[in-house]
């Protein structure tokens, strides 16, 4: 917007705070694979029932997002963050008191609706508060935060692993702490302006935007909200796949879709597995976890610095195209039993090619891309569509790598990234520095 200014001081520190919902993501979903070893050992697991505990997740993401966008939707984005952090917090003491394995699954499942409500509501949150010339950055923080959780909770299983057999009890209890950190901070978040704005309070939304810009700003920006909500109904689900926002909604789900089915959470869940396979001992496992998690921090900081620059769609065509490549000369690595050290390299390199690309960006594309009105509608349909690509792609690749090998599946990976290349190229539409609103009005004219 011509003649605003920006504060720019409030705008990061909101944007990180909510983005403190990415950090109990990462823990969450990272947990697992240092966890995994003792788990085997601690409920003698099947690859059945070892894809299901990790899958066991998702399932959870699911009804987490379900409910997530209706609840942002009617009562705003900030009830549904303090939710998920309770959630968070007691699911993680939950799971390090777990007697059996259907106590623990349960638990495991509490955590995934944590981890779906967190996944929707902040990377739409930090969206609907940032100005359209720093969205992408701003989004890309709580991919950051994911990363930074992801990488502290390998360093904690990595030094946790000599504490005796019930070791996965600290690294699933510790988590707790930050979830209490997180409730603690979203008690000071504004509410989102455009909601506030969507349910009538434009007086309270005034202060919001007079926080993050100038009068200019203010201004611009109420209007166009206000402009894209007339007409505009409740946005129940009927509305998500009305015909003018039909090619936004596939674009998505497919998306969505793709950012799992690509295999890289393969690589993040099952180190330890991929590892074994070619000789490398528990503590070179759990020292690989720790190397991953150094990675994706470093490229995902490369991405936050380019997703305004370069632009998404960019990126996201480099990272499916590469992953397609690297897949090809892990699986063959992996097939003829090649050293750790020679793995461990292109694990690597797929790690932060997808850090800096599919990662943050798909989050990027699914805050940004659905009208104001089904915003938190649709992005809980695309969302639940990752998820349940999730669990798909990580209660098969334990089956898959017993009767496959475990190269097997980096075959089909690549050929799905690939096919996501192709799918970028000719449906993906550039998003960098448009507002909410002016994409909302490119979407009804085409």
């Amino acid at each position: 917007m011509q003649g605003t200014t920006y504060n720019n001081r409030y705008i990061i520190g909101i944007s990180f705070i909510s983005a403190l919902g990415g950090y109990l993501f990462g823990f969450d979903f990272a947990v697992i694979s240092g966890a995994l070893p003792f788990l085997r050992s601690q409920f003698g697991l099947t690859p059945v029932w070892e894809g299901f505990l990790t899958g066991s997740l998702a399932l959870g993401c699911i009804v987490g997002c379900m409910f997530s966008g209706r609840l942002a939707d009617k009562y705003g984005r900030k009830p549904g963050l303090m939710l998920a952090a309770i959630i968070f917090a007691v699911s993680s003491v939950g799971i390090a008191l777990s007697k059996g394995l259907v106590y623990f699954l349960v638990m495991r499942f509490a955590a995934g609706i944590g981890v779906g409500m967190a996944s929707m509501l902040c990377p739409m949150y930090i969206a609907e508060i940032s100005p359209a010339a720093v969205r992408g950055r701003n989004v890309a923080i709580n991919q950051l935060t994911v990363v930074i959780g992801i990488l502290v909770t390998n360093l904690v299983n990595y030094f946790l692993a000599d504490g005796g057999t019930d070791a996965w009890r600290w690294m699933f209890g510790l988590g707790a702490v930050p979830s209490v950190l997180f409730l603690i901070g979203v008690n000071w978040l504004p509410e989102s302006p455009r909601w506030l704005i969507k349910a009538g309070r434009t007086l309270q939304a005034e202060k919001v935007l007079h926080k993050i810009g100038s009068e200019v700003f203010v201004e611009q920006t109420i209007t166009a909200i206000n402009k894209s909500l007339t007409g505009g109904s409740a946005g129940g689900f009927k509305e998500i796949f009305a015909k003018s926002v039909r090619p936004a909604v596939i674009v998505g789900i497919t998306l969505a879709v793709f950012q799992q089915l690509c295999g890289i959470n393969v690589v993040f869940n099952y180190t330890s597995t991929i590892f074994e396979s070619v000789g490398a001992n528990l503590n070179r496992q759990l020292f690989e976890t720790v190397a991953i998690g150094i990675v994706n921090l470093l490229f995902t900081l490369l991405a936050m610095w380019q997703v305004d620059k370069l632009g998404r769609k960019p990126l996201m065509l480099i990272g499916s195209l590469g992953l397609s490549i690297v897949y090809i000369v892990l699986a063959f690595l992996l097939q003829q039993h090649l050293s750790a050290g020679l793995v461990s390299i292109f694990v690597l390199l797929a790690i932060g090619i997808y850090a800096c690309s599919l990662a943050p960006v798909t989050w990027v594309l699914i805050s940004e891309i659905f009208p104001n009105n089904i915003r938190g509608s649709a992005s809980s349909v695309a969302i639940v569509s990752l998820w349940s690509a999730y669990f798909i792609l990580v209660f098969t690749f334990p089956i898959l790598a017993k009767k496959l090998g475990t190269y097997g599946p980096f075959y089909l990976y690549s050929a799905i990234c690939f096919a996501g290349f192709l799918f970028v190229k000719s449906k993906v539409k550039e998003t960098k520095g448009q507002t909410l609103e002016e994409l909302e009005d490119n979407l009804i004219r085409h």
